[in-house]
């Protein structure tokens, strides 16, 4: 599980990144379907209470600040505290998942449905140790 003083960190750099383009065009949680709430978007800025993440393969997400405080989001942080660090110069200061879009959109499905703990755990375990290199980047797969 991650560090709750990595995830306040983590919120803090999300909250920066909204108030610093504050006056950018963005999408309105209220544009956006259900289903979209969690899916790429182009935006510059986040929606309100969302967090811009990217997958390794360079895929842009919107996740809800609420999803961060799960099992599955806090491993996935971890992971990605391992594999790129938190404060990298490198991307931009991006928040770089461990992981390609596909499995991103499968992590988001499971937390939207509330998938029970032991349902994250398999997934967690299909995933842990099962990577590859891609582009200088590790790419989970399921198994």
């Amino acid at each position: 599980m991650i560090h709750p003083k990595k995830l306040a960190q983590l919120a803090k750099k999300c909250q920066r990144m909204l108030s610093a383009g504050a006056g950018a065009h963005r999408r309105h949680a209220s544009d956006m379907a259900a289903d979209e709430c969690c899916s790429t978007v182009s935006s510059v800025v986040a929606d309100e209470g969302h967090c811009v993440m990217y997958t390794a393969d360079g895929t842009r997400f919107e996740v809800p600040l609420a999803y961060l405080g799960t099992t599955v989001f806090a491993e996935l942080l971890r992971m990605s505290a391992e594999e790129f660090g938190f404060a990298s110069g490198s991307d931009g200061g991006r928040i770089m998942l461990p992981c390609d879009a596909s499995v991103m959109e499968y992590v988001l499905c499971l937390v939207r449905r509330e998938a029970s703990e032991e349902v994250e755990r398999a997934f967690l375990s299909s995933i842990v140790g099962h990577c590859h290199s891609y582009n200088a980047s590790c790419v989970c797969w399921l198994v």
